[in-house]
């Protein structure tokens, strides 16, 4: 099959796949075999994508652009949009600017006055939340959590207060650490869904209450990209004697402003009234 035809001058981002190159989209394909430069976070792997389905660089610019040189290489992608060029835009893999690069690259084109279009296609976080069996009808993706333990535990605590099922990535040689918090922080019989390896051979899903999950994977060394999806937080009447109990834990770790957010979150109370206790505790009442 023939890829090609004209493309419109402009940013395309296009989205690759995660995993099985099968899951290139066809328009996908049309857009790396007709613009006129292909951009990349890393292009040695776009160059065999383009291989696997037949596309030919063909003498073609392929410029490096990634969270370390955006500031060099912007300039010169400009510099082909201003002269009426199209420019492709792939990450290493999924969609650009999910937890990859190409925000600040689109910005610019954006503010430069050049069309910027998307060639949807795979999305790591989208291809977890659809096999997690958690709802899907309220989501956030959240990207990499934070590396300093207590910014992590108030994160989720915080995060947890949307109601929705939250996405996120991790290194496998950390999911297991995170695994720990999350049940610390959300309880141990939050469920989860951990999702690694997905279109890949040796895809799989770990479903279940997060002790469960965390005690499933205790023995084992993971390998490969994690996916973390976390269910909300069931509905619950809480006692007030629990919420005071709730809340003089986490004041013991943390300022009162996150100790409320964390409480509220886990017991399904509005923020504002966890917060006035928090006060009236914090002031002897």
């Amino acid at each position: 099959m023939i890829y090609g035809g004209t493309i419109a001058p402009g940013l395309h981002f296009v989205a690759t796949p995660i995993g099985s190159a099968r899951d290139i989209t066809l328009r996908a394909l049309d857009v790396l075999a007709a613009a006129d430069a292909i951009a990349a976070e890393d292009t040695r792997t776009a160059r065999k994508l383009m291989e696997i389905h037949g596309i030919s660089v063909a003498g073609r610019p392929m410029i490096p652009y990634h969270d370390h040189n955006g500031a060099e290489a912007r300039p010169r992608i400009m510099a082909l949009l201003e002269q009426g060029k199209s420019v492709a835009y792939v990450s290493e893999a999924g969609t650009p600017l999910v937890a990859d690069p190409g925000y600040q690259l689109g910005r610019a084109a954006i503010d430069g006055g050049f069309a910027v279009v998307s060639a949807p296609g795979p999305s790591a976080a989208l291809a977890a939340l659809t096999v997690s069996g958690l709802a899907s009808d309220r989501f956030m993706f959240v990207g990499f959590p934070p590396s300093q333990a207590g910014r992590r535990k108030r994160w989720l605590g915080e995060l947890d207060g949307a109601g929705a099922t939250l996405i996120l990535y991790e290194s496998p040689k950390r999911i297991h650490r995170l695994l720990g918090e999350v049940c610390e922080t959300l309880g141990d019989e939050r469920e989860i869904a951990v999702c690694r390896e997905l279109t890949k051979r040796f895809e799989e899903v770990l479903r279940g209450p997060c002790a469960h999950v965390l005690a499933e994977i205790s023995e084992r060394s993971l390998k490969g990209e994690v996916v973390l999806v976390i269910g909300r937080a069931p509905a619950q009447v809480a006692e007030p004697a629990d919420v005071e109990t709730a809340l003089q834990t986490a004041l013991a770790e943390m300022p009162l402003k996150a100790a409320a957010a964390q409480v509220a979150a886990r017991l399904g109370l509005p923020k504002r009234e966890v917060y006035q206790l928090g006060l009236r505790l914090k002031n002897g009442d």
